[in-house]
């Protein structure tokens, strides 16, 4: 048996607090061989990013690895100098981030940025760090790639951004490769596009990969090897085939429960009341962007209607790029269309001076995909939520300090947790906080953009059944923008289907997703996502057939079975008892 690429054995970290030490990780142990690739899972604050910090030496300021070795090749990476742990990084280690907001240089084009990581390990020639960038945006799927090359990270979509971080974490083809969360911001397609390159370079390569995500179906299907954690620790580990789909520990088998699937069954009823009124109207809908330079404008919407009534929630689904987004920030007053309307409550956004949008916006409120990134990390939890009450003057400051108090019970947090930072919250308790604001000026319509894509599976059950409660109890309407499918099931009324722009398919998630019908290429992604390849021998290049076929129609994929892990996955615990 070869020696591992990487060993972990006994790993330990503390954290340094205003409260004094915290434990972050303790006796973590694993070893990941050539090619191989290994994933960590488990809930927020599991102690994943933390361990894979640890082994690419990035661990934060207030942190201490006080016991325990990380060995790359037999050589011990916690006994070098930063000089020398610079080398290593990159070529011997690369790193695909989780957040591109937080990663990406908004000042620098995506093609400098690309080519700073390339020249940190010895190239210097202009042209090849140009040309090597535009061939690596390529690689990972993005289209034109020279005119992506000299964009900001601004001018594109949160999966674009994704895909530039992945395209700098293989620009030096490491021998280690951190994949932490990597395509949670993706939807399926483009998901199983990124998948498939970094299996391919593990194949080729021989190179390793460090897989850090929630998706347990995606640590099933793309990992040999699997280690979940809890509370810092190592539960369970073993061999992916064995351990999601017949996990010996409560909490792996608590995981695999409360992952979503498309056999879940759903938490709202079918459809709202016919009595229920009209909230949102959406009629002929355009919306583009201009590109310059004499090239055609970017069409983002073109003629979209769709109408939601109160109490309901309406899903919209699509690949990136699709116009999701666009057509969420147009609903928000935040994007201007070029033409159509947009009523709420028979009042057009689109006619709106900017006093009188002040006045929507109290019924129309967002919550964002990045928790992270919607509140402001200098403010209280507090300040958070009393913010938009501030800045529409609602009630006195006591008064509104007594509704931030109620909200925070509403959304299931403790109210000790008023007076910290969004810094000292976990993932899931940011996006409650970000809800519990969205609520403060009592909406009828939350727009939920991506809103719960980041979060790891037992968080993200929760949010979805906290926010069906809080429609239950306060009347509420969502618009779901999401690429999680399984998610889509369990909270929509309605689907609408968006490609290119346009909505090409709508019904309720039964007609969407299980009924036949014309098999365009959105249907059959929403209805089988294509399937993700089988795990193979290392270094053996995959055959024609195994990167997938076209099917009966170029636009239209054909339907395959998913593998028996995968179903078991889907199905929850599989044979668990």
């Amino acid at each position: 048996m070869s020696a591992p690429l990487l060993r972990v054995s006994g790993l330990t970290v503390e954290f340094t607090t205003a409260q004094g030490p915290i434990p972050g990780v303790q006796d973590v142990s694993f070893e990941i061989a050539p090619g191989q690739t290994l994933a960590l899972v488990g809930e927020s604050g599991s102690g994943k990013s933390t361990t894979a910090a640890c082994v690419n030496r990035l661990l934060a300021a207030n942190g201490t690895i006080t016991a325990g070795s990380i060995e790359l090749e037999g050589r011990d990476l916690l006994a070098l100098d930063e000089r020398e742990m610079t080398r290593v990084r990159g070529a011997g280690i690369g790193l695909v981030p989780q957040d591109p907001m937080s990663n990406l240089d908004p000042l620098q084009r995506i093609g400098t940025q690309i080519a700073e990581a390339l020249r940190v390990h010895g190239e210097k020639r202009r042209t090849v760090l140009r040309d090597r960038a535009v061939e690596l945006l390529a690689m990972v799927g993005i289209p034109e790639p020279e005119r992506r090359a000299r964009q900001y990270p601004h001018e594109l979509s949160g999966g674009m951004q994704q895909r530039v971080l992945i395209a700098i974490g293989l620009a030096s083809r490491p021998r280690l490769l951190i994949a932490d969360e990597p395509t949670s911001a993706l939807d399926v397609t483009v998901q199983r596009t990124i998948l498939d390159r970094l299996g391919e370079l593990t194949t080729e390569l021989g190179t390793s990969v460090l897989l850090i995500t929630h998706d347990l179906e995606l640590a099933a299907e793309r990992s040999e090897q699997v280690v979940v954690m809890q509370r810092g620790r190592v539960v369970e580990q073993g061999a992916s085939t064995r351990l999601l789909r017949a996990p010996r520990e409560p909490y792996t088998r608590a995981l695999v429960a409360a992952s979503p699937t498309m056999r879940s069954t759903p938490l709202v009823e079918g459809s709202v009341p016919d009595t229920a009124s009209t909230l949102l109207e959406v009629q002929h809908l355009r919306k583009t962007y201009r590109r310059g330079r004499g090239r055609e404008d970017f069409v983002a919407v073109e003629d979209s209607s769709f109408a939601l009534h109160q109490g309901e929630t309406v899903a919209i689904v699509g690949e990136s790029g699709s116009g999701k987004s666009t057509t969420a920030r147009m609903m928000l007053g935040l994007e201007r269309p070029d033409s159509g309307r947009i009523l709420v409550r028979g009042r057009d956004l689109t006619t709106m001076r900017r006093h009188e949008l002040m006045d929507v916006r109290t019924r129309v409120q967002p919550v964002f995909q990045n928790p992270y990134g919607s509140l402001d990390p200098h403010l209280s939890v507090m300040a958070c939520i009393t913010e938009p009450l501030d800045i529409h003057r609602v009630g006195s400051p006591r008064s509104r300090r007594a509704l931030a108090t109620e909200l925070l019970e509403m959304v299931a947090l403790p109210a000790e947790l008023a007076t910290r930072r969004p810094a000292a919250l976990s993932g899931g308790q940011r996006q409650r906080v970000a809800i519990a604001r969205a609520l403060a000026l009592q909406p009828e319509l939350v727009v939920l953009d991506e809103a719960v894509s980041a979060l790891d599976v037992v968080v993200q059950k929760q949010i979805l059944e906290l926010l069906v409660r809080l429609q239950r109890e306060l009347g509420l309407s969502y618009l779901f923008i999401s690429h999680d499918l399984a998610a889509v099931r369990l909270v929509a009324h309605q689907v609408l289907v968006m490609q290119r722009g346009r909505i090409v398919e709508r019904g309720t998630p039964a007609e969407i997703f299980d009924a036949p019908g014309i098999p365009t290429r959105v249907s059959c992604w929403l209805r089988c996502p294509p399937p993700r390849r089988p795990r193979r021998t290392r270094r053996t290049r995959p055959s024609t057939s195994e990167r997938g076929r076209s099917g009966p129609r170029r636009d239209a994929p054909e339907p395959s079975a998913p593998a028996p892990l995968a179903r078991a996955v889907r199905r929850g615990a599989g044979s668990a008892p």
